[in-house]
Order: structure tokens, then sequence, then C-alpha cells
């Protein structure tokens, strides 16, 4: 009796136990690397996490919490390179973005790189400059990971786009070699740290902001797809302050060194009839050099462009339809880039795309490599058009560099429909020979003929 006893109780003791331990069950980020790129406009950061659950038992999920504000673009991948799903955990009331990260493998050691990209995060300071001056720029966040796990030892390397640091906060231990900072190694960090990071220091690369990209596509099914993007661009930097002079932006070259002067474009490597146009008409200052995988197109705006200063062009080009479009029978897939390199670093505040495709395409269903915001369908009329074609249009704000993507279209087209062009031309010309007849042989005189007896 006392055996069977014993056994109840031990056993009732392991429960016990085992129900504390997962009750108590904890994640602790073990060891954390950061990289933080402030050298452009952008705000790239790279973590490298490893975390670890006390107990011993598998991590499955992971939350990672982005405390900057304006959060373009998120990635992470674990310790075998395999991607690692991410779900944006909604709470309503804070300003903080939280990810949930899905492994694929359990384990109760997970590694994951996890990187982001901020924008409009690195503000000049001053906002204002004279034409001689050079950009100053300043940025706050965090110094450690802001983390809902404790954190065992933590470094942070920043990476800035010069040498020249005004300040920058004295968190020891650091390190300064020329245009990076090295801060730490720390230990023992408690979870959601709120230890803030200051860094004051020149960045003169360019800060073009891109207000709004209307790209549209017009598939064609005689063997062409036209693309042709109308672009409004602002230079987002410290503002000009005072008037511009020409002379001394040409006799000085530290002049102006935070204008524009020029950017490349990257455009398809079987881009062809190129055109570069602004509301004046052609601008004939750009240069277009075909690469292997691409065209380099360097595009110089009438005029430099100092912060708060804003351009509009219109930039257009054909490609050939085998490239981007497949069909089998009567069913087709279009594949081609969401959005196209404008210039390095680049930001666009809000992006239209409209995809115009032949007249009698049905069943349109679209496919995009990340959420987007779809407009109503619409018609477009041109010349020998009767029902109209149809314009899919959607819209995305926030892009960087790592949105250029695929999306994919896939529609049904009749190809007896491709015969309804020619044979309406045909029946156009034909009425015009057959009323030309009936009216050489109409005898519209309003003179008499008189008759001789």
């Amino acid at each position: 009796m006392k055996k069977m006893e014993l056994n109840w109780l031990f056993c009732y003791v392991a429960i016990t136990y085992l129900c504390y331990q997962a009750t108590n069950a904890e994640i602790i980020n073990k060891n954390v690397e950061r990289v933080l790129d402030l050298s452009s406009q952008l705000v790239k950061t790279t973590y490298k996490i490893t975390a670890e659950e006390t107990t011993g038992k598998p991590i499955k999920e992971y939350v990672f919490i982005v405390t900057e504000p304006n959060m373009s673009f998120i990635s992470a991948k674990d310790g075998l390179n395999k991607k690692v799903e991410i779900q944006q955990i909604k709470e309503s009331g804070s300003n903080q973005n939280s990810y949930k990260l899905t492994f694929s493998a359990a384990s109760s050691k997970q590694s994951v790189v996890i990187e982001t990209v901020s924008t409009k995060n690195i503000l000049p300071h001053p906002s204002e400059i004279k034409q001689n001056d050079k950009q100053l720029v300043k940025y706050v966040g965090k110094i450690h990971l802001y983390s809902k796990y404790p954190t065992t030892t933590q470094k942070t390397n920043v990476i800035l786009s010069s040498s020249n640091i005004l300040s920058h906060t004295l968190a020891k231990p650091f390190a300064v070699s020329s245009n990076k900072i090295s801060f730490g190694p720390f230990e023992n960090i408690p979870a959601q740290s709120e230890e803030e990071l200051v860094l004051h220091y020149e960045n003169q690369s360019p800060f073009l902001t891109v207000n709004t990209l209307e790209r549209t596509i017009e598939v064609s099914h005689w063997g062409n797809i036209a693309v042709k993007e109308a672009i409004q661009m602002t230079h987002s930097g410290a503002k000009l302050k005072g008037s511009f002079s020409r002379y001394d932006f040409q006799k000085d070259g530290r002049s102006g060194q935070s204008a524009v002067k020029s950017y490349k474009t990257y455009l398809p490597a079987a881009a062809n009839g190129v055109y570069y146009r602004d509301t004046n008409g052609n601008i004939s200052t750009s240069n277009m050099h075909s690469m292997r995988d691409f065209v380099d197109l360097e595009l110089r705006p009438r005029f430099p462009l100092f912060g708060g200063w804003k351009t509009q062009y219109t930039l257009g080009y054909n490609v050939p339809s085998y490239e981007y479009l497949f069909s089998s029978g009567n069913k087709y897939v279009l594949k081609m880039h969401l959005i196209d390199h404008i210039h390095d670093n680049m930001l666009i505040d809000e992006a239209v795309i409209n995809i115009i495709l032949p007249e009698g395409s049905t069943n349109i269903e679209l496919v995009t490599p990340y959420s987007v915001k779809r407009h109503q369908n619409d018609l477009m009329y041109t010349y020998l058009d009767t029902v109209g074609r149809p314009v899919i249009s959607f819209s995305k704000q926030n892009l960087v560099e790592n949105h250029i993507s695929d999306f994919t279209l896939k529609y049904s087209f009749s190809k007896m429909s491709l015969l309804q062009e020619p044979l309406l031309v045909i029946a156009f010309i034909y009425i015009i020979f057959l009323f030309t007849i009936v009216f050489l042989r109409l005898d519209l005189s309003i003179t008499s003929h008189s008759h001789k007896d």
C-alpha cells in the first residue's frame, strides 16, 4: 500500500514540475549582432540573433519588434539559410511593429538573420543649408535590440557615409574607426530596453524621394509591350537656404555637394525605343549603355536638384512580349517587375500600376509578391476598339529597392480576337470603296437635258 502511495506521489510531483516548467518557459536572446547602415537616406538594419529556450522546449515561434517608424521591408532566414515565415501582429494603439516569425524546424536553439529597411528616419539637421554648406543629418534610434526577451550579449556596428561625425551617444564600450562606430559588447540587457542612440554626422548621399510613380504597362499580342512611367520627384534633404548661383556651382566643385546632378535608372536588357521627356519636351542630356543583364540609363534633369526642389518627367520604352508573356492555348500569363530600379537607395512614397490588356481578355487573376491595394478594374478605348480594353490597377505605398519583384497576371484570350482589328480595317476600306463607287455613279447635276424633235 505504501509503495502505491509513493508511486502516486512521484507521479504528482513529476506532473507538477512539468506544468511549472511549461508555465515558466522563457526565451532569451543568447547573442545579438546588429549592423546599422546609415550611409544613405534609408535605415538598413541586419540582425543576427541566436535565441534559446531556457527549459529546453523547442522554439516554434519568435516575436520580433521594430520600434522605428515608417517600416518598409522585412525579411528573415534561419541558420540553414531557409526563408522564415513572417506574419505581422496588429496591436491597436501601439506605434511598434510586431512580427511573428515561424520556423520550419523547431529546436530549443534557433539562429535567425533578419533584415529591415525603414524610411524617413534620417533627417537633415539643420533642415536648411546654403549652397556651399555640407549636409548634416541626425538619426535617433535605440542602442540595444528592443525585444520582449532579455539578451545575454549584444554588439552593434554602425556604418555612416562619412568620417565627419559631429556627435554620437557615448555608451561604453565603443570604438570609432573612420566612418564606423562599434558599440559593445553589452551584457545582460533587460527586455524592452529603451536606451537611446543619437548620431549627428555628415551625409552627402542623394536624398531623392519619388513622390508618385504611375507605371503603365500596355500589352499587345502583336509582339510588343509598352511601358511608360510618369514620375514626380523631390530632393528631400536639407533645403537650399538663399538663392542659387549657377556661376558658383560651375566654378567651385565643392559647391552644392548635396545637389543631385544625375542618377542611374536600370531598364530591362531588351528595352528599345527609350524616350525621356518632361513638360518642356525631350531631354537629350542622358546616356544609355547596354549591359549584359540590363540597360544602364543615366538621367540628367534640366537643372541640378537642391533640397526642396522638385522635378517631373516621363520615361518610356518597349520590350518584346515573348520575354514576359507566356501562353498555352487561350490561357495567358504575364510576368513582369512590379517596379524597376529608378535610382540607388530609392524611396517611392506611392506607386500606381496600370496594366492594359488586349480587348477581349477575360478571367483575369492578379498575383502580387506582397500585399497591394487593388483598385476597381476599368476600360480604356483606343482606335479600332469596340467594347474597350481591360485596365487592371493597384497601388502600394512606401516602397524601396527590396520591393523589386515580379507580379503574375493570368487571363484568357481567344486567338480569333486577333482578327478583329484587321477585319475592321478591311470592312472600313470596303465601305469607303463602296461609297466612292456609288458616289461616282450618281448624277447630281441640276441642269436639264433638252431633246430634239
